[in-house]
């Protein structure tokens, strides 16, 4: 049995670069596996299917997924995303570089309320590329940084793959949205610097706009209160214990409905719009975790992720070089697949020799720091060439610029998040100290 879960791994390979979807793959080979696994026994087999599609979908957890895309459609409608770009451009955009930081601060603000990165790089680049165009950013330039600040979406909480990860690891929700805070904001500090070294050594690529007065630049700020509204609430809510994450969710969909309600651009069509668009992408994502139920509880009857843990340990490897090659690992499968495939695919494989290893932490400080650090490899996969999925998002949206000048201005960015992966390996407090106890 432990051979046919061996097996299974080029198989799956196999399956998606014959492009199947990555869902259907992964379903596939468990369902095969676990037919062949049990030794063709049918009422064991049809046993099994029933029980596992119950206690994949059964999970209270999962419903945050489709209340977080809603609130995610509901905020590129109420014009946050206008009123945030607005916001940090009049604090920012008389900085040389300063228009392209504004469209980093922006990201950022919107990944809050969006928790989704090619929601986050495709909703800010309809506000931010014209205004990149109108002060002369060079077209690189400007795809790479907005592709780069998408990736915020997916940090910055709450985010969905998040919710999954914690979901697969049986963690709090609520800490892993706090642990992830300040690696969020030390992601936006380090674009927002690599602009400015990327303008300094390409001084032609970004051009400058006059000064905004104060006034204007408070009642610009101002304007963003309701996305510090609802961030507050829903992080806020979830972390002093006023709800749950799944009714925070919720709540966080109301606001920003009501937001865009009032706002004038919730209208009666939209809304249904909205409603249906959210559907298709739970869909979606709920396929996909199905698919990952399947073959995971096939790797776990052919015991290939005990294993494995077991031949990493006994290896007397240092749990910090363990570490270091699956982070590479992500990096490197994280520009061939989306976030979520990778997280649901390798975390019950690599989660359980993580968790087995000493790296002077509790085991629930090991399971939250890791996960942040996943989430973050998995995000530079996101912008890292040749196929960075946020890449030809923003290509597909400014066609007139090679994606090759964009490849070139976006590794300015890649060098960015490497640094700030190597600062939380070696510093995991910068990670956890907001964590209560």
């Amino acid at each position: 049995m432990l051979e046919l879960g061996y097996l299974s791994f080029p198989i799956l390979l196999v399956l998606i670069f014959l492009r199947a979807p990555i869902g259907l793959a992964m379903l596939l080979c468990g369902i095969g596996g676990l037919y062949f696994a049990m030794g063709g026994n049918s009422a064991m087999f049809m046993s099994k299917l029933k029980t596992e599609t119950y206690s994949t979908f059964s999970s209270y957890s999962l419903t945050i997924i489709p209340m977080f895309l809603l609130m995610g459609q509901f905020a590129t409608l109420s014009g946050m995303s206008s009123s945030l770009f607005k916001a940090a451009e009049s604090w920012l955009g008389h900085r040389k570089g300063g228009v392209a930081m504004a469209a980093v601060g922006a990201c950022a603000g919107f990944g809050s309320i969006c928790g989704s990165s090619l929601a986050t790089a495709a909703t800010m680049s309809r506000v931010a590329l014209p205004e990149l165009r109108k002060y002369g950013y060079s077209g690189g330039f400007s795809t790479a940084t907005l592709a780069a600040g998408g990736t915020l979406g997916i940090l910055i909480p709450p985010s969905v793959i998040l919710v999954i990860y914690a979901i697969l690891s049986e963690q709090n929700i609520a800490k892993l949205f706090l642990a992830a805070f300040v690696p969020g904001v030390l992601a936006a500090l380090g674009y927002i610097i690599t602009i400015s070294i990327y303008v300094r050594r390409n001084p032609n690529s970004a051009g400058t706009r006059e000064a905004v007065p104060y006034k204007e630049r408070f009642q610009a700020l101002f304007d963003v209160w309701p996305v510090l509204l609802v961030f507050g609430s829903v992080v806020g809510g979830i972390y002093f214990g006023w709800f749950t994450p799944t009714e925070g969710a919720a709540v966080g969909a109301a606001g920003t409905g009501f937001v865009a309600f009032i706002s004038g651009n919730l209208t009666w069509q939209v809304f249904k719009e909205s409603i249906i668009t959210t559907a298709m992408s739970t869909a979606m994502i709920f396929f996909i975790v199905l698919g990952a139920g399947f073959y995971n509880s096939f790797l776990a009857l052919s015991q290939v992720p005990q294993e494995l843990s077991q031949l990493v340990l006994s290896q007397g490897f240092s749990p910090w070089t363990v570490l270091t090659i699956i982070l590479v690992f992500y990096l490197v499968f994280g520009c061939l697949m989306d976030s979520l495939s990778m997280i649901l695919l390798t975390v019950p494989i690599f989660f359980p020799m993580i968790v087995g290893m000493d790296f002077g932490m509790s085991v629930e400080h090991v399971a939250i720091w890791f996960g942040i650090l996943v989430l973050i490899v998995v995000e530079v996969g996101l912008i890292t060439p040749p196929v960075g999925m946020n890449l030809f998002i923003i290509n597909a949206m400014e066609r007139t610029t090679p994606i090759s000048e964009t490849y070139k201005a976006v590794l300015y960015f890649v060098g960015s998040d490497i640094v700030r992966v190597i600062i939380l390996v070696l510093f995991p407090a910068i990670t956890l100290f907001l964590l209560p106890g």
